[in-house]
């Protein structure tokens, strides 16, 4: 795929529904209480593997666009598949699905694609066996598939070794089903959202620092859930209004909540144009309006409990560095090997195909900025992050852009190139 440059971007742009709400929405709506309603979800083929697999244990879900209704069972009546819950790539899928599942009447099997099946899935496995979970790596290489019996839970006091809102998830999902208390502490906080979309479904969830507990769930109750933006789908956009020449776009209706707005305070540190404009909350969730402006950038440090809060964009934030004079370090962030590329190895290959300076470490990179980048065929390993950020990098370096499997934005963003067009014409 060639990707088109424009030497300017302008205009407003609402930007997809967040995908980790997105999720969220339709499984706790799904275990709710009548009927769920959720506005401007995600289409993306992430969160339809989610709706696929509680569709699969019975439950009637209607979608009209990007307006989803739930209609929910209650938190006892979900019903054995007939077949292999597939979650396609979807690695929020496997691990928040996996806490639920343990806590049910039957069993099941969870297997996805090439990438879901390399992906560590010992981080939940652990936890959920702690509980009195019945889990297993069907292969015994702690990967998907994953074999899961229901059983009878315990409530545990467990310490994450990662700071990861899917292990706290999967634990926390499971503590719903269990016989007392549940807690997870992690070593640095990671996004929020399911400790706040579980209170407003009626689940007592408390948070104290990096800790959050959950007592066992007698009902939730269907709601409405309007989805903000995602911050993580409008990163490129932040980065594209900063780097392109004369560019201005204003960014609406964007999630900034506090475990994920790690995005905006790299782009501010490294001088850029930031504005935000009508804070609100909707939903449970802060938005607001994002107006960003070109603008000479520097390089930063991005290192220590930030990183959860940005884990999704240190690609592009990658990507910034190598146009930003000086040097840009990332540190502490080992856990871009087990995405769906090894994101560190991948962003050094391509960046250095442009010709930036840029070495891998075992936790992160260095970029040493200001060197004109050009243009070079970039092999995406089918890896949405990994396109989109170098789709962006396309619009600020010298010469043509091709972009191998770079269709895979499907998997977050399917209109993404259109909408990034759409600045430029």
């Amino acid at each position: 795929m060639k990707i088109k440059q424009f030497s300017r971007l302008q205009g407003e742009l609402p930007v997809p529904g967040d995908k980790s709400i997105s999720h969220r929405a339709v499984m706790f709506g799904s275990l709710a209480q009548g009927t769920t309603r959720i506005t401007h979800f995600l289409e993306g083929a992430d969160c339809l593997s989610t709706i696929s697999c509680f569709r699969k244990m019975g439950i009637h879900i209607e979608r009209f666009g990007d307006e989803v209704l739930i209609h929910g069972k209650g938190l006892h009546g979900l019903s054995e598949p007939h077949s292999v819950l597939d979650v396609g790539n979807s690695g929020t899928t496997t691990r928040l699905i996996s806490g639920i599942l343990a806590g049910q009447r039957f069993s099941c099997e969870l297997n996805g694609d090439a990438s879901i099946q390399s992906r560590p899935m010992k981080r939940i496995i652990t936890p959920l066996t702690l509980m009195g979970g019945a889990i297993s790596s069907i292969r015994g290489n702690d990967c998907a598939p994953l074999a899961i019996c229901g059983k009878r839970l315990h409530g545990i006091d467990y310490a994450s070794p990662v700071a990861s809102a899917q292990v706290k998830s999967c634990v926390l999902l499971a503590g719903l089903y269990a016989d007392g208390p549940t807690s997870v502490t992690e070593p640095a906080l990671s996004r929020d959202h399911t400790e706040r979309m579980l209170r407003a479904f009626g689940a007592e969830v408390f948070s104290e620092g990096n800790t959050a507990s959950i007592l066992p769930a007698p009902a939730l109750c269907g709601m409405e859930i309007p989805v903000p933006g995602d911050i993580s789908s409008a990163a490129y956009f932040l980065a594209a209004g900063l780097l392109v020449p004369e560019s201005e776009i204003l960014l609406t209706n964007v999630g900034i909540n506090p475990t994920r707005d790690g995005m905006l305070r790299v782009c501010q540190a490294m001088g850029g144009s930031l504005t935000l404009l009508n804070e609100r909350i909707s939903g449970g969730e802060p938005v607001a309006d994002i107006l960003v402006k070109a603008s000479s950038l520097h390089g930063t440090v991005v290192e220590g409990d930030i990183i959860p809060t940005l884990i999704d964009e240190v690609p592009m934030i990658a990507i910034l560095g190598a146009f930003a004079q000086g040097e840009t370090i990332i540190r502490d962030a080992a856990e871009l090997k087990v995405k769906e590329s090894d994101r560190i190895a991948v962003m050094v290959e391509n960046l250095s195909k442009m010709g930036a300076d840029i070495e891998g470490t075992p936790d992160g990179m260095i970029i040493r900025g200001g060197r004109p980048l050009h243009g070079a065929v970039i092999d995406s390993h089918k890896d949405h992050r990994i396109a989109m950020s170098f789709a962006v990098a396309a619009q600020a370096c010298e010469g043509e852009v091709e972009i191998l499997d770079g269709e895979c934005v499907n998997i977050s963003y399917p209109e993404f190139y259109r909408d990034l067009y759409s600045l430029g014409e």
